[in-house]
């Protein structure tokens, strides 16, 4: 039986929601340059999807009326950094509109991450934008399982879901469990594309004689842990850290403060650092890899 990647169903969601659920998907170059990473079906304006205009500040609106029309558009961001621009109707209108006026305007955004080389604007992680706003669900699934779950959510509901992804998902085909040893010396809480390098540091670390336990998050607003991911924090030895492919000024700490009043131990935050990303890989902005994780985790060790 063939498993289906997460790009795989990402296409698969897509096509249902056009042809079967009398949807929309917009947003810019839809239909060229590889369909957004082979993500979308061969579709065109005439399914409902629809590519929109190249002026960054404009397509939010577009997709907000659109869900006040009730298509429950999608509404795809290729570049995660462009929601500097995209999100000010989604965040000021759509995610208020139901509380304020009691009018549903159900939006999916796929905001889509990536890094290497592509400068000071357009790469990362950047769902701290929307953290902070109420009335949005944010979620970062990485696997098919997750994305199908999210999706389903989504139908289900009449508000707005920001989908953080991250390229470098799509051919993610398996399940994602947490690492969950009796009494770690420390527990990684990993979001977006870091939940990857957590697992890698986890394994690097045992032949260095060090548990690190590692709980994923996906579900990022609202936010609930398990009781084993809490007990796993509480029975860690040098207490945790929270990953992320963001600036730690936002959801990390915020995570951090949170984990940090549930158990009384310390918590610790890794993510970009506090600088801009260029053109060139030496200039770079990078999400923190295996390797730093374990020269942070030996750190605090010491």
């Amino acid at each position: 039986m063939h498993k289906k990647s997460l790009r795989e169903t990402i296409k698969e969601i897509t096509n249902n929601h056009l042809l079967e659920e009398n949807g929309l998907v917009m947003g810019q170059c839809l239909t060229a340059v590889g369909w957004v990473g082979g993500t979308l079906p061969e579709l065109h304006e005439k399914d409902g999807m629809v590519d929109i205009s190249m002026a960054d500040v404009a397509g939010g609106g577009v997709a907000v009326g659109a869900a006040l029309a009730g298509r429950k558009p999608m509404y795809v961001i290729r570049y995660r950094g462009f929601n500097w621009y995209n999100s000010v109707s989604i965040i000021n209108y759509a995610a208020k509109s139901k509380e304020l006026w009691d009018v549903p305007c159900s939006i999916f955004v796929r905001s889509i991450a990536m890094e290497g080389g592509i400068g000071p604007v357009a790469g990362s992680s950047h769902h701290s934008l929307y953290y902070r706003m109420p009335g949005i669900t944010i979620v970062s699934p990485m696997t098919p399982k997750e994305y199908i779950k999210v999706y389903n959510d989504f139908m289900n509901s009449d508000g707005v879901f920001y989908i953080s992804e991250h390229r470098k998902s799509y051919d993610m085909i398996e399940d994602m469990e947490d690492i969950l040893n009796p009494n770690p010396d420390i527990t990684l809480f990993a979001i977006s594309i870091t939940r990857f390098s957590a697992i890698e540091a986890s394994n690097l670390a045992k032949k260095l004689n060090i548990s690190v336990n590692v709980v994923h998050i996906y579900n990022i607003k609202p936010l609930s842990f398990s009781e084993s991911a809490i007990n796993s924090l509480i029975n860690s030895k040098y207490g945790g850290i929270v990953l992320d492919d963001d600036y730690v000024n936002g959801i990390a700490k915020s995570i951090a403060h949170d984990l940090n009043h549930l158990t009384n131990k310390k918590v610790n935050c890794i993510g970009l650092e506090d600088k801009t990303a260029g053109f060139h890989c030496k200039v770079d902005n990078l999400p923190p890899d295996a390797k730093k994780i374990i020269e942070f985790i030996g750190n605090i060790i010491k």
